[in-house]
């Protein structure tokens, strides 16, 4: 590096060593896979080649076989895809697109798979395992949004999610130790 180099250089440079760098696993995965089709004994070349050990290597091509190129998501890492790579296709799209839309880290979305799976389960419309909430509300208020959901052709509880998801992603966030009081503006808007 010049000894002078302004930060938004700098900055730029990390931004495409990672993007490289992140990069170079699915390639490695998307060559393995090759290699299978191909040439016998490719795991020991490819330690020769990589300098990388054999279970890595093949962590990386099941990671890629699980994830055609036209499922990866660019907006999130090799790991991200990795955490959910023994799920369901559709559980694996249903979890990337959260932490996508939510910008988790890896370890969010790892915390937040893992708490999913330790909820107390109780069986959604679809068979789906979710998080015991109850939530009492009028009859004709059920019906109602059991309407808005079949005309988005959801079950009431994938719909009410989906609601409560996109109204947490549009809220500006909080820092640590930052708490909001309402205001009457705030009062007025929920009446």
């Amino acid at each position: 590096m010049p000894p002078q180099i302004p930060l938004d250089e700098w900055s730029r440079i990390g931004h495409k060593i990672f993007v490289i760098s992140e990069s170079s696993t699915w390639w490695l995965g998307d060559w393995l896979i090759y290699g299978q089709s191909h040439y016998p004994d490719r795991y020991l070349h490819a330690v020769a080649e990589t300098s990388l050990d054999y279970q890595t290597l093949r962590n990386y091509a099941w990671v890629a076989r699980r994830y055609p190129a036209s499922r990866r998501r660019a907006g999130l890492s090799f790991q991200h895809h990795a955490e959910l790579a023994s799920l369901p296709e559709d559980q694996q799209d249903k979890w990337l697109d959260r932490a996508e839309k939510f910008g988790w880290s890896r370890n969010e979305l790892r915390n937040r798979l893992k708490a999913s799976r330790n909820a107390s389960p109780i069986e959604g419309a679809e068979g789906e395992a979710v998080q015991s909430l109850e939530v009492n509300v009028p009859a004709d208020q059920k019906r109602l949004w059991a309407e808005a959901a079949s005309t988005t052709k959801q079950d009431l509880v994938s719909w009410i999610m989906d609601i409560l998801d996109d109204a947490a992603a549009s809220t500006p966030r909080l820092t640590q130790g930052e708490h909001r009081d309402p205001t009457a503006e705030d009062r007025a808007r929920r009446n």
